[in-house]
């Protein structure tokens, strides 16, 4: 299958978000030509199916009248014709419901995740984690399934309207005992359908909130346990789980009485239609070959209601789950939701933040000192653009133009953010620095020596070539920020933000990488979110926050040697961090040199709230 190794999707396009009906609609669009295919191919299978009891009955009667002629050996050739066409059509039929359902169920996949990927921390601010878990592992898989059956649906009522014609030319009253009592079965076993809707929509609202309910008790587990609280999420995570098997065994009750009306209902249809015809071939009204033959067609047709019955299902379930992957879709990003307004200003001009009165000035590395780093780090974030609609009470200017303004993706390229928190992803140490694909191994050696993570080639087996597990749990978490730096310095964009970028590494290090940093960054726009005297050593000035607002700028030097207020603020700021630059004796700072502070930092990385995002290497 060549086309379906194309997968994932270069593009899964836009969908209406009107509604389900809608998006299922435009997806089968996207993918008319392998539907189209795998509809005449199911067409072809299902039609030579329905010729064989009309072959056989044939052939009956041929033999009856003739014995072994040439009439009885064309219609034997013509039975193995028609069954070696089946067979390929079904072969390669099969190949093409695949692949349906596995594009329509990576597209809707796709979907999700760009727009989780854009939507920022807006995605769980209205969202739980579970459904947006659920979409991705459920719900796309479900709409898929209806793509999946719809070649045979078609072929089925092809085949259906043929069985039909053939039974009403031999017989009118046979003919319309087909024709009137399948759609009766039909019907009777589509009354099942609604009540087990609702019942699935009501298992799949309570597997998400499960799901929901498992993760944040996970991510939280550390501290849920510090304050006695562990038992308590248990009990509820035991509650919701006994909620989700009852409505799972609602599920099962009503799909147990339509499967048993799908065996049930048909084979009763066949003993009438087989008394009736009995009947009229004992009158002489049938041949023996014809009585046969609407055996066969009755028992052939009961696959094809089979089919139809399983095809309303499947449209049922993935009715829900495109409702559900629309829910998703539906959030609106917290910035890029609408085109830029104004052009792009020209390059080297300042980044103002009008509120806080921080300046990420050209040609300058910067570092801003708050006694709060979650503020520090705000104003940081807020610098970076990653909430349109907070700009409204905290404007942000690049060159003058309001950053909400302006097209996200050009933002993007000249202003790169690098948080405390970095989130590496699974794949090549090579891919994981290198976000924009150059493959320049002179360029990715130059970045791990600024950022001094010559230690992390030799840790991963096959240095740049070697695999990363996801979040990059076999790097320590000093190594995790190490590469994250080296990451953002390897984009080398006109405008850098880095937040507490040294925090988990020890002062030699940092040491190092605060000299690498600052030479590197030399005549670019620059700001470091530090409080490390070893850092703020390095930069050209530094801003101290205080209330939210800069209220004093100078070198580090310069505003140690203040005497106002303002100064006696900033030693009380960076003397914390030139205490623990010296600690007491046998007792070491935070970094990769203690084992169990690094433990301590890694449980941090692991902890970060549901949604934090790494805002490095241009990543939506």
């Amino acid at each position: 299958m060549e086309r379906v190794r194309s997968l994932p999707l270069t593009d899964p396009g836009t969908p209406p978000l009107t509604g389900p009906v809608a998006y299922l609609a435009w997806q089968a669009r996207r993918q008319w030509g392998i539907l189209t295919v795998g509809a005449l191919l199911g067409v072809l299978m299902f039609s030579c199916q329905a010729a064989l009891p009309y072959v056989t009955g044939h052939a009956i009667d041929s033999g009856l009248a003739h014995g072994f002629g040439a009439d009885l050996w064309r219609s034997a050739a013509m039975l193995l014709g028609l069954g070696v066409v089946s067979a390929t059509a079904g072969a390669v039929g099969h190949r093409y419901d695949v692949e349906n359902w596995l594009r329509a169920s990576f597209a809707a996949s796709q979907l999700v995740g760009r727009r989780v990927s854009h939507s920022g921390h807006t995605i769980t601010a209205e969202l739980p984690t579970g459904e947006v878990v659920s979409a991705v592992a459920n719900d796309a898989l479900r709409i898929g399934e209806i793509y999946h059956t719809s070649a045979r649906f078609i072929g089925s009522i092809v085949a259906y309207g043929i069985a039909a014609f053939v039974m009403l030319r031999t017989s009118v009253s046979l003919g319309l005992i087909v024709l009137l009592g399948l759609p009766t079965v039909a019907v009777c076993i589509a009354a099942l359908v609604k009540p087990l809707q609702r019942r699935q929509a009501a298992q799949r609202e309570a597997s998400g909130r499960l799901t929901t309910l498992g993760s944040d008790t996970v991510s939280g587990l550390r501290i849920l346990r510090g304050i006695g609280g562990e038992g308590v999420f248990t009990a509820r995570y035991r509650e919701q789980s006994q909620l989700v098997r009852r409505k799972g065994e609602d599920v099962a009750v009503t799909q147990s009485w339509l499967d048993a009306l799908q065996v049930l209902l048909p084979g009763a249809f066949v003993v009438v239609l087989i008394w009736y015809g009995a009947h009229l071939a004992v009158a002489g009204e049938i041949t023996p070959g014809q009585l046969v033959q609407a055996y066969g067609f009755a028992a052939f047709l009961s696959w094809p209601v089979q089919q139809m019955t399983y095809t309303v299902q499947s449209a049922t379930r993935a009715h829900v789950g495109a409702s559900k992957v629309l829910n998703v879709l539906r959030v609106v990003p917290a910035t890029g939701a609408r085109p830029g307004t104004r052009p792009m200003p020209p390059a080297h001009v300042p980044l103002v933040d009008e509120v806080s009165g921080t300046v990420v000035t050209p040609g300058r590395v910067s570092a801003l000192v708050c006694v709060d780093p979650d503020a520090s780090a705000a104003v940081a974030t807020r610098m970076a653009r990653f909430d349109d609609a907070a700009e409204a009470d905290t404007p942000v200017r690049l060159g003058g133009e309001l950053l909400a303004e302006l097209d996200k993706l050009a933002v993007r390229e000249r202003v790169v953010l690098a948080e405390a928190t970095p989130q590496l992803f699974s794949g090549t140490l090579a891919s994981e620095l290198d976000v924009h694909g150059t493959r320049d191994a002179e360029r990715l050696l130059h970045a791990i020596t600024l950022a001094d993570a010559h230690d992390v080639l030799d840790s991963v087996p096959d240095g740049l070539d070697g695999e990363l597990p996801e979040k990059g749990r076999s790097l320590s978490g000093g190594q995790r920020q190490r590469v994250a730096l080296a990451r953002a310095l390897l984009l080398d964009p006109e405008i850098l933000l880095l937040v507490e970028p040294t925090s988990a590494v020890d002062a030699h290090t940092e040491a190092r990488i605060a000299a690498r940093l600052a030479e590197a960054r030399r005549g670019r726009a620059t700001l470091v979110v530090t409080a490390s005297p070893l850092v703020l050593d390095h930069v050209d000035e530094v801003q101290l926050l205080v209330d939210g607002r800069v209220v004093a700028t100078g070198t580090h030097a310069g505003l140690l040697a203040r005497t106002d207020a303002h100064g006696a603020a900033y030693r009380r700021v960076v003397g914390r961090d030139l205490d623990e630059m010296t600690p007491p004796h046998g007792v070491a700072r935070v970094g990769d040199d203690d084992p169990i502070a690094e433990e301590a930092f890694d449980e941090l990385l692991q902890d970060e709230p549901a949604g934090a995002r790494d805002r490095t290497g241009g990543r939506p």
